[in-house]
């Protein structure tokens, strides 16, 4: 039987979940309910799991993203399908990130539940017939110079002399005197694991007939990313592997080639090379062969177009399609992008996902997550085919984005909800109200009942509510004698000193130089 473990901080939605699974799927699960995060992650300490259904917002030091860091921290990895309501679409990019194999929305729809159950259960099937494949071909120290390997590069914090030490362990002392990395990145896009293996046959079979042999005097993993990493003391190997880039649609790769090290101490640092060049495969369309020494010297002064980038924003929502996409054009201008080093384009990319994407969904909330597909493209750079395909990309979802506020907009603003908003300030200015209660009242989204009411009205709800107030302050002082702190409290001012301020703040005067001029 599988081991699934159902982590949710709602009875109800566990005990749900397990019903429905057990119904569905009689006899093939050990299913076990933990309530929170580090309940769970005790349990697959103890027990171990095949597959995690978690929810995303859970209560304590460990929520849905965190488990699954921990889980990857600890080398634990069950396949791992998240449960998160509409509004947590920062969650959903993290999980993305996390290579998470299922998302699901809440309320939970059975037909999903058990199609992304299939489908986690099939890969997981596949993953085992891997497995016994390998335990069988006696590769042990293949795969343990592979673990090892990817300690090395992915450590931040790894000093010289320990990767002299982990070298020596896993028998690489015959690198130490001179030797490149080459990153070969596979172009299909099947999932990783599985292109993988295939990728990996498909090299072998490719050097076969010309006497070099990726276990002999080479080295090879492969790395978080999916690429295939070579070590070699020559550079026959890339150059025959160059020559064939192409022969085959399915197998296409490029390559990223280091420059000629020294010293296996230097192994992280020569890695990295290979990982710079490899990046300006991008920018091509075809794949190719790129080598650090040419790319190395790319200009790196350079200045980010924020101010473009925000005036893009502006246009969000605009009948300026054109002078959008003119505009991006420019930001994206493919020569400067050729010209400077990579970096560059990654500092555009960050900033378009920072300005505009980010805040668009932070502002209008779970009813853009329908667009999530397309951000899941777009929010990562490296996973679109090429700079082409994620101008394109990009492009896309401008113009998707700005139609769909557009109608948003078109169904809130200058409705009833606003105009109900205004009337419920008029009649309860006097009490302690804050836009978290009229947004609520309206029954709005925190964030897209700000924006929308300030679109409404031309001020902010906070300027708005201070003008609605002094308005009353300003007809007591003129029909009454009652006392400026009392006034004050009457218009929703506890403290004096406050009501104060925001009159002269909006007057020019105070309350009492406001009454004395009558």
């Amino acid at each position: 039987m599988r081991k699934l473990l159902i982590v949710d901080d709602e009875y109800n939605i566990r005990r749900g979940l397990k019903v429905m699974i057990e119904r569905q799927y009689p006899e093939m699960f050990e299913i076990t309910l933990a309530s929170e995060g580090e309940e769970a992650l005790m349990t697959i300490l103890d027990k171990g799991a095949d597959i995690v259904i978690t929810d995303i917002r859970m209560p304590g030091s460990l929520d849905g993203i965190a488990l699954i860091n921990r889980l990857n921290e600890l080398g634990a990895k069950p396949k791992v399908i998240i449960l998160s309501g509409y509004d947590e679409f920062h969650y959903a990019k993290e999980a993305i990130k996390n290579n998470v194999q299922e998302y699901l929305l809440k309320p939970i729809i059975r037909e999903e539940l058990f199609r992304a159950l299939s489908r986690v259960l099939r890969d997981l099937l596949r993953n085992e017939e891997i497995s016994t494949k390998l335990e069988a071909s006696n590769h042990y120290m293949v795969q343990l110079r592979s673990s090892q390997l990817n300690y090395i590069v992915m450590n931040p914090n790894i000093t010289p002399e320990e990767i002299s030490k982990i070298a020596n362990h896993i028998e690489l002392q015959s690198y130490d005197q001179a030797f490149y990395i080459g990153l070969l990145k596979p172009v299909n896009n099947v999932p990783r694991k599985i292109e993988g293996e295939q990728f990996l046959a498909h090299i072998e079979l490719l050097l076969e007939d010309t006497g070099l042999d990726l276990d002999v005097n080479n080295v090879h993993f492969f790395d978080k990313d999916g690429s295939l990493a070579i070590i070699s003391t020559d550079t026959e190997i890339f150059r025959y592997l160059a020559e064939h880039i192409g022969d085959k649609e399915l197998f296409n790769y490029s390559i990223g080639l280091s420059e000629l090290c020294s010293g296996i101490d230097n192994l992280k640092a020569c890695y990295l090379q290979a990982v710079e060049a490899l990046k300006y495969s991008f920018l091509q369309v075809k794949p190719i062969i790129i080598q650090f020494a040419d790319v190395k010297d790319r200009d790196n002064q350079y200045k980010l177009p924020i101010d473009q980038i925000q005036k893009l924003n502006n246009m969000l929502a605009t009948d300026r399609k054109k002078e959008m996409k003119e505009l991006l054009l420019d930001i994206l201008d493919v020569k400067k992008i050729f010209r400077y080093d990579i970096s560059y384009l990654e500092g555009i990319a960050r900033k378009l996902n920072e300005f505009i994407f980010d805040r668009t969904f932070n502002i209008y909330g779970e009813e853009s997550v329908q667009i999530l597909k397309l951000y899941k493209k777009v929010g990562s750079l490296y996973s679109c085919r090429n700079f082409q395909d994620y101008y394109h990309n990009v492009e896309s979802l401008l113009v998707r984005l700005g139609d769909y506020i557009k109608s948003i907009k078109s169904v809130h603003v200058d409705h009833k909800d606003m105009r109900r908003a205004i009337q419920f300030m008029q009649e309860n200015y006097y009490k302690d109200i804050d836009m978290a209660v009229v947004s609520n009242y309206v029954s709005l989204n925190y964030s897209y009942f700000s924006q929308s009411f300030k679109d409404f009205t031309g001020v902010s709800f906070v300027n708005y509510l201070k003008r609605i107030r002094i308005n009353m302050a300003k007809d007591l002082l003129e029909q009454t004698r009652n006392k400026v702190q009392e006034i004050g409290e009457k218009v929703g001012y506890a403290n004096s000193k406050q009501f104060n301020r925001t009159f002269k703040e909006l007057e020019g005067i105070t309350p009492i130089e406001y009454r004395n001029r009558m």
